[in-house]
């Protein structure tokens, strides 16, 4: 290939990247209406109340940094690091504009609304509150289960090892809890 050919067909080539970055990019935009209903989501499942001392340990750290080496301005480095905080804690909104700008790119306007609006509910804010408790409830019950799964299956399957004994002369197992061995958990020792 000609070497004016290969600039051609480089250049036709960033051109048409460049016609579909610009598409993309526009397909991205976000109306003010689809952020309003994102912010309300956002608002309504508290998603950035977990970052709500990341100033605040922030500003304990430097002083306790500063103060470390200079003992003797305690005073006057706490009220300057807390001027200084205070100072960029407007600084929160940019947090809370990009995490509703992540959920508009997720989520129509539409859902965002629904969203909004049931955990701006009585229902919802319990599902927030209870949330957690309820997976810790539902993660022993699942441990529980599986247990009572692993127990019965291992049952079944000796107890069908008789019907196999016969003709593979294989060895029967035991299903005497005491001669098989507890499951390994994290931290569990195995001591006899």
């Amino acid at each position: 290939m000609h070497p004016s050919q290969t600039m051609r067909s480089g250049l036709i080539a960033v051109a048409a990247f460049a016609a579909f970055a610009f598409g993309q990019a526009r397909a991205q935009e976000i109306s003010e209406s689809h952020l309003a209903a994102a912010r309300t989501a956002v608002n309504a499942i508290e998603s950035t109340d977990q970052f709500d001392n990341i100033l605040l340990n922030a500003a304990t750290q430097v002083k306790a940094d500063l103060i470390g080496n200079n003992p003797n301005l305690q005073t006057e480095i706490s009220d300057m690091v807390d001027d200084k905080a205070l100072a960029l804690a407007p600084r929160r909104g940019d947090l809370e504009n990009e995490v509703a700008r992540v959920y508009a790119r997720l989520f129509t306007e539409q859902e965002l609304t629904q969203i909004g609006e049931f955990y701006g509910s009585e229902a919802g804010k319990k599902l927030l509150r209870q949330g957690p408790l309820a997976t810790r409830e539902m993660l022993a019950a699942a441990e529980i289960w599986t247990n009572g799964i692993v127990r019965d299956l291992r049952v079944s399957s000796v107890n069908a090892m008789a019907d196999l004994m016969p003709t593979t002369g294989a060895v029967a197992p035991t299903t005497d809890p005491a001669s098989t061995p507890a499951p390994v958990t994290s931290g569990a020792s195995t001591a006899q």
